[in-house]
């Protein structure tokens, strides 16, 4: 077998969800169409909260940076795979590669962090309710935001700098609809102990730590709230959690389940399919889970339409 170092002309194969031609259509419509709906969806989202000053809140300041980030996830993956269904084209260059793999790590990391710290949000409005204008202001609202970025910057560098010491064969077909680290780090045929040791404690790190972080919130929120005396209060406290504890849920669970099943079986499609559980499903069901399950969203998002139909 002949071993080539990477150049800039390099290129890999994103053999997708399936190589049969039939089902490329298929394929191709259902995926704009969860891709127009997440961008639509998560852009209404942040259009209300802009628009009503009353939602001008840390709790609704974060969800516009979950909606934002939730946009770039998907755009960094969707569109390319749409041009290559709708060129026929599998190919895409070893600098476009490294550079998809980087904005996916960036912005799976960011939904990460953003989620920890909306629990902290909320953790701080149950729990020091007293204290909440002045612990979550705006400074460090904007500072949790900004730390999450960089540190999400700085590990995709990282794997970036990893990857570009590596040698790749002539194989270079990935079994995904873009291109993810691991499977980028398979394709190798170089001593890729030190790339999976990094993935390996980045992955315990990232995840581990946020999800920790997440369930330390709620357990301290479910503690304050069982001593409220009112019933009413316990409801209104739990209200305001619910989205948030859904999305946490669906994150998580799909990210879980996504992980058992790759350790479960080797087959290629089923990763192909489980990227998508993780990587499109829970971003577009993001809006239709803030807004359902909140009557000031729903709100909102009724004023603005209002406001859209008054100008057609």
């Amino acid at each position: 077998m002949k071993f080539t170092n990477e150049t800039a002309l390099s290129e890999f194969l994103l053999l997708g969800l399936t190589e049969d031609p039939a089902l490329q259509p298929l394929i191709f419509s259902l995926f704009l169409s969860m891709y127009l709906v997440t961008l639509l969806g998560n852009l209404l989202i942040i259009l209300a909260v802009s628009s009503e000053p009353h939602l001008h809140t840390p709790m609704y300041f974060f969800l516009c940076c979950l909606s934002f980030n939730d946009i770039a996830y998907t755009t960094c993956t969707i569109p390319q795979m749409l041009v290559n269904i709708q060129t026929d084209d599998q190919t895409i260059t070893y600098t476009g590669c490294l550079t998809q793999v980087s904005f996916v790590i960036i912005f799976a990391l960011v939904e990460s962090f953003i989620l920890v710290v909306m629990s902290y949000d909320r953790y701080v409005a149950i729990c020091h309710p007293l204290r909440y204008g002045v612990i979550m202001n705006p400074r460090l609202c904007v500072l949790l935001v900004l730390v999450s970025l960089l540190i999400s910057v700085a590990d995709a560098l990282l794997h970036t700098l990893l990857l570009q010491r590596l040698t790749f064969s002539s194989d270079r077909g990935i079994p995904d609809f873009f291109c993810e680290l691991a499977h980028v780090i398979e394709l190798s045929c170089s001593d890729t102990l030190i790339d999976n040791i990094t993935v390996f404690v980045a992955a315990c790190l990232f995840a581990g730590v946020p999800l920790g972080g997440i369930i330390f919130s709620y357990i301290h929120i479910v503690s304050s709230v069982l001593r409220m005396p009112s019933s009413g209060g316990k409801h209104k406290a739990f209200s305001t959690c619910g989205s948030h504890l859904s999305f946490v849920s669906l994150f998580y669970g799909i990210s879980f389940g996504v992980y058992i099943s790759s350790a479960v079986t080797d087959s290629p499609r089923n990763s192909a399919v489980a990227s998508v559980m993780y990587t499109v499903v829970p971003q577009m069901l993001n809006p239709f889970i803030y807004s359902l399950r909140n009557k000031d969203m729903m709100e909102a998002l009724r004023k603005l339409f209002g406001r859209i139909g008054s100008l057609l």
